[in-house]
């Protein structure tokens, strides 16, 4: 780490420190996933040392809890935000919101990471707290029906599906993924994709 690096994380409150470190995990864990990240990983990607983030969070099994209640939080800021306003439109501006989270780089696959690792004892039930926790705000803040609230949260597991596949790759090239991309993420999503998550970038 340069001379630099160092002055300007010492000048950082511990609150900012952990921030940053959380938000290099985010990156790293979407990237490599959880079991192909390592706590060196993140403290590479953070401009820190590894001690001092194994200080800071522990284990990695901590590390990437901390990551996923961060991402929930994040998430339900931003359908919150959105939902703000006239009834009408609200889903769909929320759905806006949800494909605008691929700003923060590694978010949607992190959530992805944590929903398919139900069988770990420590992972498993804070992701089912956080599905949990993602239904009944829909169900009990926003109001909205079963149906609309299943619709909902399937068309963001299709999202998370197109981002984690980097579908977006194959866009005008491959007639299906171009109408995937088309009719069923609708026009203004492929849009905020292809800005957020160009070709040829490097791994979320």
């Amino acid at each position: 780490m340069s001379t630099m690096t160092l002055e300007a994380t010492a000048r950082m409150s511990s609150a900012d420190r952990r921030e940053s470190i959380l938000q290099a995990a985010t990156a790293v864990f979407g990237a490599r996933s959880y079991v192909g990240a390592t706590t060196d990983d993140v403290a590479r990607a953070a401009g820190v040392s590894q001690p001092y983030v194994v200080r800071l969070f522990g284990t990695k099994e901590k590390l990437f809890l901390a990551v996923l209640d961060r991402a929930v939080q994040l998430l339900l800021a931003a359908f919150r935000s959105a939902a703000e306003g006239p009834e009408e439109g609200r889903l769909a501006r929320m759905g806006g919101a949800y494909v605008g989270l691929l700003s923060e780089r590694g978010l949607l696959q992190t959530l992805s990471t944590a929903f398919l690792l139900g069988g770990d004892p420590a992972i498993g039930p804070a992701a089912r707290r956080c599905f949990s926790e993602v239904w009944g705000y829909l169900r009990d803040e926003v109001g909205v029906d079963l149906a609309e609230a299943q619709s909902f949260l399937a068309n963001g597991m299709l999202i998370n599906t197109i981002v984690g596949l980097r579908l977006i790759d194959d866009y005008d090239t491959d007639p299906r993924v171009t109408e995937l991309f088309d009719e069923l993420c609708m026009p203004e999503k492929a849009e905020i994709i292809q800005q957020l998550a160009p070709r040829g970038s490097e791994p979320w």
